[in-house]
């Protein structure tokens, strides 16, 4: 029994044209944004904190 010739049509996955490299962006770029939001959010939450920890001393302090 002879198989099928492959339908050079029909994407195959990983394979270049496949198809799914919209898809692969989108999800990277979409990955690529939430790591960014949470690294500007940690930076912003450590600036916070070592303001608020900093409070009044900062004015209080020897010179």
């Amino acid at each position: 029994m002879t198989e099928p010739a492959p339908d050079s049509s029909l994407p195959v996955a990983g394979l270049p044209g496949a198809g799914s490299k919209d898809a692969a962006a989108r999800a990277r770029r979409g990955r690529n944004i939430a790591i960014a939001i949470g690294l500007v959010g940690f930076v912003v939450l450590v600036y916070l904190v070592t303001v608020f920890r900093m409070g009044g001393n900062v004015i209080n302090r020897p010179l």
